[in-house]
């Protein structure tokens, strides 16, 4: 068992006497590659940090086929992985680390290759409305121009859920659509994964359950 500290992310007491790799906030390829090279037979990695240094971590194993691998996700505060996975915080989580099984959960994806762990937003350029239709399989999840489209990875199967932010203007309840893969089409589209925003609006997008699990330690 090895403990990522990604960047200056607390570690709790109860793991001070493990192994540790120091990575960046955000861990580079070279950063993951190393962590797999030191990995022990036990094949378990406790990630102390941010959704989107567990969505980094996971894309690079993802790419090296390398899903084997136990995780437990050790984050400080709760945020979008520990609600759609309920997961733990602080020393609890490490504590479900040390002890907990892991289990297959579907792997969610979009077209670049990327991991998604806990939530995917589309708005429009600066922060605006995002113009345009999107399905999650054949169901549409919205035409038109909307606050944002959310998509969050699912711990059980089809993977992918989406829902279409508030009409402007139109106060309703949010409706989620449960699929294997969602697609936007938009004239130009922010996407921010986990956290990070891409450097560039896009015209379409796509996220979907990716062919291999991943194994997440879970209560």
């Amino acid at each position: 068992m090895i403990v990522i500290r990604c960047g200056e992310a607390p570690v709790p007491p109860v793991l001070v006497e493990h192994a540790r790799v120091e990575c960046a906030e955000i861990p580079t390829r070279d950063e993951a590659d190393r962590v797999l090279r030191e990995l022990d037979p036990d094949r378990r990695l406790l990630v102390c940090g941010t959704d989107a240094a567990l969505a980094a971590l996971l894309t690079r194993f993802m790419r090296l086929e390398r899903l084997d691998v136990e995780i437990a996700y050790v984050t400080a505060e709760a945020g979008a992985v520990t609600r759609a996975y309920g997961l733990p915080t602080g020393s609890a989580a490490a504590r479900l680390g040390m002890s907990g099984t892991a289990r297959e959960v579907p792997l969610v994806r979009d077209e670049t290759g990327t991991a998604v762990v806990g939530e995917v937003t589309v708005t429009g350029p600066d922060g605006g409305p995002l113009t345009g239709e999107a399905y999650a399989d054949d169901d549409r999840v919205f035409t038109g121009e909307i606050e944002a489209l959310v998509v969050h990875p699912s711990p059980e199967l089809p993977g992918v859920r989406a829902t279409a932010g508030r009409r402007r203007g139109l106060l309703r309840r949010l409706e989620w659509f449960d699929a294997r893969a969602v697609q936007l089409g938009t004239d130009a589209g922010v996407v921010t994964r986990d956290g990070v925003p891409g450097r560039r609006p896009v015209k379409r997008a796509s996220f979907y359950r990716h062919a291999d699990p991943w194994r997440l330690v879970s209560p």
